[in-house]
């Protein structure tokens, strides 16, 4: 692999993990992961998230209830709360790790770039990993309440908010970044090094030839 194209693999690998920690990041605060537009009062669309629910009303401001307690909550939300600070965290140190490997920066150990680009691509996967679950988790249960049988149809069902979409993209966006990053190992190809051979060769030859001529002029026709 080419060192250009090595670098621009690292560029477009930390690209894409620094979207995917946003979204992520972005997604654990807001109230957006599930809506609720009731039919009987559409002057009124309910939101909720992993911290509060909050109502909007058509011509007044928008209203946010806390939760009160982490132990009263559902189980999937409690999980998703652990599990997308873990995404976040793990997202942050990976950012800070993968800059290290770069090839613009000038580290005198020989393996020390390709450690953190392995350490940083794993953390880019776990990061991506940590947040699909939780989300994956609450759009089962908003599926299997939303097609429930057993709730009368009069009754308002729960559906995907944008807060989901978001942090399914930054998962993904996450994922791809880490294999990006992987693949920035793979060692310079032959060619290049040939390349590298010749041309130091060549300086070689020439200065071997400059030298002989300052010291045997007289041998050089």
């Amino acid at each position: 692999m080419d060192l250009n194209c090595r670098t621009k693999l690292q560029y477009v690998a930390l690209f894409f993990a620094l979207l995917g920690c946003v979204l992520t990041c972005v997604s654990t605060f807001v109230p957006l992961w599930r809506n609720l537009n009731l039919d009987l009062n559409e002057m009124e669309i309910w939101n909720t998230g992993l911290w509060q629910t909050c109502v909007i009303q058509d011509e007044g401001p928008m209203e946010c209830k806390d939760f009160e307690s982490f132990l009263a909550l559902p189980i999937e939300l409690r999980m998703a709360r652990i599990l997308m600070f873990l995404s976040d965290g793990l997202g942050i140190i990976g950012l800070i790790v993968s800059c290290f490997c770069l090839d613009c920066l000038k580290i005198n150990e020989k393996y020390t770039k390709k450690y953190l680009a392995l350490f940083g691509g794993a953390l880019f996967w776990l990061s991506g990993i940590a947040a699909l679950v939780p989300v994956s988790w609450i759009a089962h249960d908003t599926v299997q309440e939303f097609w429930d049988e057993t709730i009368p149809e009069i009754v308002p069902r729960w559906e995907f908010g944008e807060a989901m979409f978001m942090c399914w993209f930054g998962s993904f966006f996450l994922l791809f970044g880490g294999s990006l990053l992987f693949c920035s190992v793979h060692p310079v190809t032959k060619q290049t090094t040939i390349r590298d051979q010749t041309k130091t060769i060549d300086s070689g030859l020439l200065y071997d030839t400059a030298t002989l001529q300052n010291r045997c002029p007289d041998l050089i026709i």
